[in-house]
């Protein structure tokens, strides 16, 4: 990625090195319309190479393009941050009420989820046992 990269900004500048070279000769650039300067008592003409010109408008038509669409989006943003902030509330919300209603409410729920830590009944003896009972005798293993 970064050799496509690389090799496309190395396009790029070739590019732009090769159109300021080819439009070197200088330009008159007017801040006002025909003759309107002679009125406001100054020469507001100014004489600059056209690959300037070329640079310097490419460049303004950006920034005024991307605050252009900055502007244009901002409700986007602004409508995003609101649902991450309500959906930030709702998360945590949704702990509260699972922190207070973890227990149960029923009481033999309760008393089934968590038993009393009282005395301990005896455990329950075994029906059957792995030892034969005594005085009888098990058909033999094969």
């Amino acid at each position: 990625m970064r050799l496509i990269r690389l090799i496309f900004i190395t396009l790029v500048a070739l590019i732009l090195v090769g159109l300021a070279l080819a439009n070197r000769q200088m330009v008159t650039i007017s801040a006002f319309p025909a003759n309107f300067g002679q009125y406001l008592d100054g020469d507001w003409n100014i004489a600059v190479p056209l690959f300037l010109v070329i640079f310097v408008s490419f460049g303004l038509g950006m920034v005024f393009g991307l605050v252009g669409e900055w502007l244009r989006e901002a409700h986007i943003r602004r409508n995003a941050r609101e649902q991450a902030e309500k959906a930030a509330r709702l998360q945590n919300e949704v702990g509260n009420l699972r922190q207070e209603h973890s227990a149960p409410r029923d009481e033999v729920l309760a008393i089934v989820d968590n038993p009393k830590k009282g005395p301990r009944t005896p455990a329950p003896r075994a029906i059957a046992s792995p030892e034969p009972a005594p005085g009888t005798t098990l058909p033999s293993t094969r």
